[in-house]
């Protein structure tokens, strides 16, 4: 693999996701390139960071209302440019088109198919793990389809909820298992070891479970 595996990063908070992915690249665990960073709304946050870390971005137009929003942050996108769109914090529905199928994935802060779906993000989902009284929780990383936190999982990584856990405590635990779970998928996209196949993910060599 070579660092001609392009990815696009679509953000609406921090970004902090896309940084930990140019962190990987930076130090040559992550042999790819971000090409660009795509922001759902013109002020997030993680806009600057990224253009402090000298990547592209483009944020929308200030007029578009909430659909065209949606339509704008897939067509700015070449599919001609750009290998994989990753989604790292991004809140917004990316509409599929026959470009982009088997091209875009996720990462969701819980244990997919529970805790998922719109409106389940931030402190959001960690809450309610704790509120279901969860012994493990984790992270998910998953091929995207045209419903929230839904799709072909590629691959989870878990870990323990403490008794005494807060939110914030449950989040910075899962986000640590983020930090490395979503390099490593990116990574088997581009390595050619994990591919979509219909509706099923297939990995080289295959998993054993």
């Amino acid at each position: 693999m070579t660092a001609a595996f392009k990815i696009a990063a679509l953000i609406s908070g921090t970004g902090r996701t896309v940084l930990n992915l140019a962190d990987r690249i930076d130090t040559e665990q992550l042999p790819i390139s971000i090409a660009c960073v795509v922001a759902s709304r013109a002020n997030a946050p993680g806009i600057d960071l990224a253009l402090q870390r000298g990547l592209m971005v483009h944020s929308p137009p200030a007029n578009l209302n909430e659909t065209q929003r949606d339509h704008w942050a897939r067509d700015v996108l070449d599919p001609k440019e750009i290998d994989l769109v990753c989604l790292c914090g991004y809140l917004r529905p990316f509409p599929l088109t026959d470009a982009w199928i088997g091209r875009v994935i996720n990462i969701h802060p819980a244990l997919l198919p529970e805790f998922g779906g719109q409106g389940m993000y931030g402190s959001r989902v960690h809450e309610a793990v704790l509120a279901a009284n969860k012994a493990e929780s984790g992270c998910t990383v998953h091929y995207v389809d045209d419903e929230y936190d839904h799709g072909p999982i590629i691959l989870q990584r878990r870990c323990s909820v403490q008794v005494d856990d807060t939110s914030a405590q449950l989040a910075a635990r899962v986000f640590a298992l983020e930090c490395d779970a979503y390099p490593e998928a990116i990574k088997m996209i581009a390595t050619g070891q994990v591919r979509l196949h219909g509706k099923e993910v297939e990995h080289d060599p295959p998993q054993i479970v």
